[in-house]
């Protein structure tokens, strides 16, 4: 009999230099590259995110499509169709369970999840912008697992992607 491989919980997200990941509950920059990165990460898994984030979304993203769809919220009696809620994050990974899952924001919740995570996706974009959310700020047990040159978007903007493992 062999073992099962550990369950994945990763995190995904895009940020500046500063740690800028939102601004008024949308992303401030436009990098098809990486969006298309975040569909193809989380096609097939269950994603985990607050209900702003949810919110955030557009309708005709709503629930994201070929993924379980996860919403934490702390707002008794909340529901939207396609989504599965949970009161906290503790509570959202247990039901996701033991499926491959990607925490995909809002700010709080990657704060709430970094302990539990065990795989980080995290796209850096060359720009200095306002913000009003900001990446967790990571610990000396995460380690650079993988690191793509400096690319340019599409829209004009430097970009790469950095995966950490612990």
């Amino acid at each position: 009999m062999t073992a099962s491989p550990p369950r994945l919980i990763g995190m995904i997200w895009a940020q500046t230099p500063a740690g800028v990941i939102g601004a008024d509950n949308a992303i401030p920059w436009r990098v098809p590259e990486d969006m298309a990165l975040f569909r193809e990460t989380t096609t097939g898994h269950t994603v985990v995110m607050g209900r702003r984030t949810w919110d955030s979304l557009s309708d005709r993203f709503r629930p994201l499509p070929g993924r379980r769809n996860i919403v934490v919220t702390r707002q008794a009696g909340w529901s939207a169709e396609g989504a599965e809620t949970a009161g906290s994050v503790a509570a959202a990974l247990d039901l996701a369970a033991p499926a491959t899952t990607w925490v995909m924001g809002g700010g709080e919740i990657y704060r709430e999840a970094l302990p539990y995570a065990t795989e980080l996706l995290i796209t850096e974009v060359d720009t200095d912008v306002s913000g009003d959310v900001y990446a967790p700020l990571l610990g000396s047990e995460w380690h650079s697992a993988d690191s793509q040159d400096w690319r340019e978007s599409s829209t004009g903007l430097r970009y790469r992607t950095r995966r950490f493992t612990r």
